[in-house]
């Protein structure tokens, strides 16, 4: 088979490398790629959002798959597109992949499906939003309702924070028509973990758990980013929390979405809040995640594209999904400054040696491959989250050991890591 992978992310790298893997695979195709995937990949110069262009590429090359990694040509409608054009695709349609597209779709499906969820009211008008927040008080959660790039969602921690969010968003319009409807949110306290599934519309799929972790600093301090790191497994689901997801969550909205007649096919991905009695969902997302992705699918010792295949032609049924034991620590490198303003273009060395550490993967996300006129090759930063540095281990210990002893090897000028993923996986092995 020729598979195109869409994307150019941490994410995307990992899905090529191991769809590189099967046996299945005649040809693989990145577009718009990155550095690493040029390395196991061949590189079409096409944006990840341009679902036109992709679509007319797919069908000149013979492509047979259509892997999409992420939520924004999910949302326009390019397994929509390749299904018009007789192309596989693997992932939801444009009228489900509204579930992450809009918080406001997302939270009436909630509703409707019974889903545990936090309170919340829409506002379309900043004054009224600023009556309602003084009336709640905070901490508030404020969210836009389109997408964002994950910069959407602002946890306000004062009154002043969530009105100064709600007139950047409804009056500025800082994000555009993505913004000009908010969800405003009650604040939820917990643990955070992430649930993804595999689902055809009938069958589903549990991947591995995970956890990321998205503040910039240790501890969970400053602000929200794409995400610094994930581990899998994640304690925090444990069989009763499983269960509950499962059965509170996962299947009520794979059932609803088929009952419906618009069936959800691909990744469903639930980012939960758990307390010792309870879960609720803070969101859903209709692909892999970004960093979990990195931590689960080095945990995965399936073929891949088997069970892309299955899920597109509705027989999932006939697949089960084998693991590795052993948990998985993925460590975001990230230019300094990041998730503010940050310097591109800075040489990163080490990545060979790095690469040579027991167990350990580098899945590049923000990466350029530049070779000179001798055949030299190089690579350069090209974003905020630049790799994520990888490594299974026997237990967590050794896995986090092993993936900052590859950390360690990488080098570019401004480079920045957290020093402390996984310390809630330590902090309940020691408990």
């Amino acid at each position: 088979m020729k598979i195109l992978v869409v994307g150019s992310g941490g994410r995307e790298h990992a899905l090529a490398w191991k769809i590189s893997q099967s046996k299945l695979v005649s040809g693989l195709y990145s577009a718009p790629g990155n550095g690493g995937m040029a390395e196991i990949s061949d590189i079409v110069d096409i944006k990840a959002d341009d679902v036109k262009g992709m679509v007319k590429w797919a069908r000149s090359a013979s492509i047979d798959l259509v892997v999409v990694g992420p939520e924004a040509p999910l949302a326009y409608g390019m397994v929509d597109e390749c299904e018009k054009a007789g192309i596989m695709a693997f992932g939801p349609k444009k009228n489900v992949a509204r579930l992450e597209s809009s918080k406001i779709f997302a939270k009436e499906v909630m509703d409707k499906f019974g889903v545990p969820t936090a309170g919340y009211k829409v506002f379309t008008d900043a004054k009224e939003a600023h009556s309602y927040i003084e009336s709640k008080g905070a901490p508030i959660v404020i969210k836009a309702d389109g997408l964002c790039g994950g910069k959407g969602a602002i946890v306000a921690k004062t009154e002043e924070d969530a009105k100064g969010a709600i007139t950047l968003m409804l009056e500025d319009r800082i994000f555009s028509d993505a913004g000009c409807r908010v969800v405003i949110e009650e604040y939820m306290e917990g643990e955070e973990a992430s649930l993804m599934v595999v689902t055809d519309g009938k069958t589903i799929l549990p991947l591995a758990s995970s956890q990321d972790h998205k503040r910039i600093y240790d501890h969970d301090k400053g602000p929200n980013t794409g995400g610094m790191g994930a581990y899998s497994p994640a304690p925090v689901m444990t069989e009763r929390v499983y269960k509950e997801a499962m059965d509170k969550v996962i299947r009520p909205v794979v059932d609803g979405f088929r009952i419906n007649g618009t069936p959800f096919s691909g990744i469903l991905y639930a980012g939960l809040m758990i307390t010792d009695d309870s879960i609720r969902v803070l969101e859903f997302n209709v692909r892999l995640g970004d960093p979990e992705t990195q931590a689960v699918i080095p945990r995965l010792k399936s073929d891949i594209v088997e069970v892309m295949v299955a899920c597109v032609k509705e027989n999932l049924a006939a697949v089960t999904l084998e693991w590795d034991e052993r948990p998985c620590v993925s460590v975001v490198v990230a230019s300094g400054g990041y998730p503010g303003n940050y310097d591109t273009g800075k040489e990163i060395t080490g990545l060979t040696e790095a690469s040579k550490t027991e167990d350990a993967f580098i899945f590049h996300a923000a990466t350029k491959r530049v070779i000179d006129q001798a055949g030299n090759k190089s690579f350069l930063t090209s974003g905020g989250r630049v790799l994520g540095v990888t490594a299974l281990g026997d237990d967590i210990n050794k896995a986090i050991a092993r993936s900052y002893e590859a950390v360690r090897k990488i080098q570019f000028p401004n480079m920045y890591y957290r020093t402390d993923i996984g310390h809630r996986a330590l902090a309940r092995a020691e408990r």
